[in-house]
């Protein structure tokens, strides 16, 4: 006889044979391997960490959200959230805590409705999620965010895990299916591509935990890992983590020369006034790049902004694509694909809202003339 350890709320039972279950269904295995038996589909719930509302805004589950964190209450001049900006009701949700899942357990406790769930992604940051499962009385599912390049099965994973406690299941298998058919559209139009012909690149200004300079990078940036792109920060032969963030220096990025420079526009937003954009046209060092002598700078929208989204991964990866093998993506608008793929995500297109805020500048050229 197998056994299984299961939680209903906080009470833990040891040792429950399989055909005590009633349901077995209902089981649900969270990223930290521990087991619930929920009823589903569950009406109410809270996402606590970041990105964890972004998911559940793609399982179309908005309804089912009864709190936010405050990153959803801030009142900023420029957001490039996509889910957020198609779901401006969020601001108005009661309040359960505060960014990067720091949870507020007075908060929880006087919400009404109750939530009978809480997603927390990136566990180790904020609240303890057995500490507050215990204190909260609330089945806390932990999900492991992922990506879309080196940890896809988490991301997946996670997706299904919602889909089944919320009732959305069967659209957890069309936003899987979308996003394995769009990279499979990238990767075709580029993998014949020899390395010898293909163009150096390298992108800057990637936020991480807030702005960063032209320095800021990721070696296995997923938009150039789609179009199997030469980029310059990746070394084949290096194992890559969960998070590849880099601060590359100077003397680095002169060395390697990339003959085009990409620029992650949250750079701009987070220190307009000294952002990666200004470092690269007023600092001396730069000068000798051939890809700033040529004004080969290309604005790319912000795909990190409280954790990776998914929608500008791609929108990036078909612009990075057209900038760097424009014959293998002539049949592509960039705007209009961005636009495709926000509306199936989060159910509008708000490429147009995004890049008002950017003054114009996302899928772009930086420079608007050569500094020869």
């Amino acid at each position: 006889m197998s056994c299984l350890i299961i939680f209903f709320g906080v009470v833990q039972v040891p040792v429950v044979f399989a055909q005590d279950i009633p349901d077995r269904q209902n089981l649900i295995t969270d990223a930290m391997g521990n087991v619930f038996n929920i009823a589903t589909p569950v009406d109410h719930v809270i996402c606590s960490g970041p990105g964890c509302l972004r998911l559940i805004t793609y399982l179309e589950a908005e309804d089912k959200v009864i709190a936010v964190d405050d990153m959803e209450k801030r009142e900023t001049v420029i957001d490039p959230r996509p889910y957020a900006l198609t779901n401006p009701a969020y601001k108005a949700l009661p309040l359960f805590g505060e960014f990067r899942g720091n949870d507020n357990l007075e908060l929880i406790a006087a919400l009404e409705p109750q939530p009978m769930v809480i997603f927390k992604t990136f566990t180790t940051m904020g609240t303890n999620p057995a500490e507050l499962q215990q204190k909260t009385g609330i089945p806390v599912i932990a999900l492991a965010y992922g990506d879309l390049a080196n940890f896809q099965k988490d991301l997946y994973q996670s997706l299904r895990v919602m889909g089944a406690v919320l009732g959305k299941s069967d659209r957890a298998e069309a936003v899987i299916n979308f996003f394995d058919t769009t990279i499979a559209d990238l990767k075709n139009r580029t993998t014949s591509v020899c390395q010898a012909q293909k163009t150096s690149c390298y992108v800057g200004g990637i936020a991480f935990k807030g702005p960063h300079g032209f320095q800021s990078t990721e070696p296995t940036y997923p938009p150039f890992m789609f179009i199997q792109a030469n980029n310059v920060a990746y070394q084949p032969n290096k194992t890559y983590g969960a998070l590849s963030h880099a601060t590359i220096a100077k003397e680095k990025i002169i060395a390697w020369d990339p003959e085009i420079l990409f620029l992650d526009l949250s750079s701009i937003a987070s220190a307009p006034d000294f952002n990666a954009l200004i470092e690269l046209k007023k600092e001396p060092a730069y000068d000798c790049l051939q890809a700033v002598r040529s004004g080969k700078v290309y604005g790319m929208m912000p795909y990190n902004w409280y954790a990776q989204n998914f929608g500008a991964t791609l929108a990036n990866a078909y612009y990075a694509g057209k900038i760097l093998y424009p014959d293998r993506f002539s049949d592509i608008s960039v705007e209009k694909k961005a636009d495709e793929i926000f509306t199936f995500l989060v159910g509008a297109p708000v490429f147009e809202k995004i890049n008002r805020a950017f003054d114009g500048l996302v899928f772009d050229g930086l420079f608007d003339k050569t500094l020869e």
